[in-house]
């Protein structure tokens, strides 16, 4: 493979080009020949089309390109193919993926995504807007059409809820969006309740983000018929992917919002909240497919937004109307449909082709900024490296090592029954359910493997060596043997979190991840599994295949200890996200959201 370097210029830049080369005084750079196209713009599939390339844009679409084909002219035979525009994730965070950009480029483009808009709020929790400088950084060296959102909720639900490396307020995000036009929104508003009830930074937050004339993405997660969804709504925030059902779509697409249907690795909403379409007939213009997020382990296993199209076809939506959703809706979100999103004259040359039936979305060939970067699945282009800093691969500062005696949950009883708050995890849900569990004290500690199906959980702060810990209780995660897990993937505010029902090895546990600079490590009493995450406790240093690997290693340790999850540890990763319903656990101790009452911290024992 050749290196290649990637441009995209702005549109004023390459017009004169573009116009000679559509009128056949300049050859064009490429030209695909002979393939249906799929017309985003009007719903329709072209016969016998073909499309003239320029440099990183599109200068003509036709049935005849032969008079811009000139000696250096690369031709490619579309013999009937489709020819498609390049897909585009609205919504994604690359650390969860457990890649860095450019090995999340690798991954990805030969599977048809060409784009998307990141929100790098995993990063900017560990290390601020030095982590999301950085990753735009990457992202600029890489084929991507890439935009990237500014972390709004760093913390997500307040300091006064669970510690962080890092804050951003409204100042540091009116100074990331000077960093260039590529810096296009405000992440995913999770602070929702602070939004509606007036709180001065996250307002503050959309303000600037709106005087600078970007967009602002949201996450509600209260009912859809909760009267304070227009009241967020009046805020400027105009998408939103916390979508579960169809009415979840409905009342937002009537509020004039982007409604995103997400297709994770271990979330499937698409399924409930596309029939809004298919079974209510809502207009599909202001609806979206997205992942948030797929693993390194799903990407090879099963796809990225290939895979998600399948889904939302195969649930009766027309395969065109699919690709819509994942192409012009996704640029007219985000005011870029004049770039990207289309296979038109003067847009970016992002472009696959589709070899059989257009349902099963079968990409043969990737084309991204004007360049054949993969064909059959295979990258043909290779990526520049990106180095971290030193100081982004240890970022795992812990007082003192963990032991045994830390995971002990004492009782103010030596002996009886106390009622206790217990997390129950859904599985393909992001939300858990709070149980009230009677649960037996021993000589004044908790007994918790005394009911069965129950694990201890724990959160032990890692940014500030403040010696933050707490000890919970969770239901749902099957281990059937004596076994822990602990990462430093917790979403958002990603200290370590440990789940296990064996005191001893969530210390071991807790411990190789603290040796390793960050990652995954899950112990049993036949062997310890662990998948090294050094880049800021998120990502892997290794290449795609690599990182896959070892990802789909601690699923099967999950898998041979009883956790029989799907992709359990992407549902394990956000137990500690503490704007998301209902019960989840911090350094500070559990946070309940609810309608009623917010986001509060409420006790362990009833």
């Amino acid at each position: 493979m050749k290196m290649t370097a990637f441009t995209r210029k702005p549109l004023a830049d390459c017009v004169p080009e573009l116009v000679a080369t559509a009128r056949g005084d300049k050859p064009a750079t490429l030209v695909i020949t002979g393939g249906k196209l799929v017309n985003v713009c009007s719903g329709e599939i072209l016969e016998g089309m073909s499309v003239g390339v320029q440099g990183g844009r599109i200068a003509y679409v036709g049935k005849d390109v032969t008079h811009m084909i000139g000696e250096g002219t690369q031709v490619i035979e579309a013999n009937g193919k489709y020819i498609a525009p390049g897909l585009l994730d609205g919504h994604c965070h690359i650390e969860s993926t457990q890649l860095t950009v450019t090995e999340f480029s690798r991954a990805v483009l030969p599977l048809g995504t060409t784009g998307g808009f990141f929100d790098a709020h995993e990063i900017a929790n560990v290390f601020g807007l030095k982590g999301i400088q950085l990753m735009l950084d990457e992202m600029r060296g890489t084929p991507l059409a890439a935009y990237m959102q500014v972390a709004s909720c760093v913390p997500a639900a307040g300091a006064e809820f669970e510690t962080t490396g890092a804050s951003i307020g409204p100042e540091e995000v009116a100074e990331a969006f000077t960093w260039g036009p590529d810096v296009i929104a405000l992440g995913e508003v999770m602070n929702f309740p602070g939004v509606v009830y007036g709180d001065e930074k996250m307002l503050g937050e959309i303000q600037a983000t709106l005087r600078a004339g970007r967009f602002v993405d949201g996450h509600f997660t209260w009912p859809s018929s909760d009267w304070r969804l227009p009241v967020y709504a009046a805020a400027g925030v105009t998408g939103d992917h916390e979508c579960v059902t169809a009415d979840d779509v409905i009342e937002r697409v009537r509020l004039g919002m982007y409604a995103k249907m997400r297709r994770g690795s271990a979330w499937h909403d698409v399924a409930k909240t596309i029939t809004a379409h298919t079974e209510h007939g809502i207009d599909t213009r202001r609806m979206m497919l997205v992942t948030d997020d797929r693993s390194s382990e799903s990407l090879r296993d099963e796809g990225h937004m290939n895979f998600v199209l399948r889904d939302a076809i195969a649930q009766g939506v027309k395969p065109i109307t699919a690709i819509q959703m994942a192409t012009i809706n996704t640029a007219e979100r985000f005011g870029l449909a004049r770039d990207i999103g289309s296979i038109t004259p003067g847009s970016f040359a992002d472009i696959i082709l589709l070899d059989g039936n257009l349902a099963d979305i079968n990409v043969v060939l990737t084309i991204a900024a004007g360049a054949v970067v993969a064909e059959n699945g295979v990258m043909t282009a290779e990526l520049a490296e990106f180095t971290y800093p030193e100081e982004v691969l240890a970022s795992v500062h812990l007082p003192q090592r963990p032991t045994s005696e830390d995971f002990i949950i004492a009782a103010p009883i030596q002996t009886g029954e106390l009622t206790t708050r217990v997390i129950k995890v859904r599985e393909n849900h992001v939300e858990t359910i709070e149980r009230m569990v009677s649960i037996p004290v021993v000589e004044g500690q908790l007994d918790v493997n005394a009911i069965e199906g129950l694990c201890k959980i724990a959160v032990l702060e890692r940014h500030k060596g403040t010696g933050n810990k707490s000890v919970a209780v969770v239901e749902g995660i099957g281990f059937k043997e004596p076994a822990a897990i602990a990462m430093t993937v917790a979403h958002d505010s990603h200290n370590v979190l440990v789940i296990g029902n064996d005191d001893e090895l969530m210390a071991k546990a807790a411990n190789a991840v603290a040796d390793a600079q960050g990652g995954v490590c899950m112990i049993t009493s036949s062997g310890e599994t662990l998948f090294p995450l050094a880049i800021a406790g998120l990502m892997s240093t290794e290449p795609f295949e690599i990182a896959a690997a070892k990802s789909a290693a601690i699923s099967k340790a999950l898998y041979d200890a009883g956790c029989t999850l799907n992709y359990a540890f992407m549902t394990l990763s956000l137990l500690a996200l503490a704007v998301i319903p209902t019960l989840r656990i911090t350094d500070k101790g559990l946070v309940r959201i609810s309608p009623e009452d917010g986001i509060q911290l409420v006790p362990l024992f009833v």
